[in-house]
């Protein structure tokens, strides 16, 4: 996946001051900031996630090996000890991807926040302008309204991309058959409901807004 994303971006250091923005492009400008810097925090939560849940997948499958073992031969005498030592493991690993998918939660509650938020500068610019807007941009080309269409295709990524891991969590634990666990591993890697244009929206969006420079 092709990661646009570098560091946080702050809208209090050398970028509030490059122009006196207030109003609606200083709320725009922010939101877009924060829309880098959750997306940011998004993708080490996945990083960590990933390493989570193959955690999990190599366990299980190493649970598999063993009961499989144990019914072609004799069990050895540990065998009973060491299950209920893996179970208990499994059970700390399953809880750590659990905090990581709450982790993500809170990310897409607060991406949902910063959508209100720019429905709520979009109901303003209705109310001072009209149903047309405004006559010049706020920044370079972009409507406002462009604005929040950008900001509802990527919340809506991420919500369904949150599903997605949410469904993984739930059952990575319970999945014997390995190619399955493979197919779970790689879908939580590469996100397919976060590709490469929700990067280049991200990006275009930090353009406009003069996060990053033309």
């Amino acid at each position: 996946m092709l990661n646009l994303l570098h560091g946080d971006i702050s809208v209090t250091s050398a970028n509030r001051k490059s122009a006196a923005i207030t109003g609606s492009a200083r709320k725009i400008k922010d939101n877009a900031a924060d829309w880098h810097n959750m997306m940011l925090r998004w993708d080490r939560l996945n990083e960590d996630g990933f390493m989570a849940a193959a955690s999990i997948v190599n366990m299980r499958r190493a649970q598999s090996d063993q009961l499989l073992l144990n019914n072609s031969s004799s069990p050895p005498p540990s065998s009973s000890p060491r299950h209920v030592g893996g179970a208990s493991e499994l059970q700390d690993k399953c809880l750590k991807l659990q905090e990581i998918v709450d982790k993500m939660a809170a990310v897409v509650t607060k991406m949902d926040r910063l959508m209100t938020s720019q429905r709520g500068v979009e109901d303003l610019e209705a109310f001072q302008f009209g149903a047309e807007g405004r006559k010049t941009p706020l920044f370079h080309s972009w409507s406002t309204r462009e604005f929040g269409e950008i900001s509802q295709v990527l919340l809506d990524s991420f919500r369904r991309e949150l599903l997605l891991k949410q469904t993984i969590l739930q059952e990575v634990a319970h999945t014997v058959t390995s190619d399955l666990c493979m197919v779970f591993l790689s879908c939580w890697l590469h996100q397919p409901f976060i590709p490469t244009q929700s990067r280049l929206r991200l990006e275009a969006l930090l353009l406009e807004t003069g996060h990053r420079p033309l």
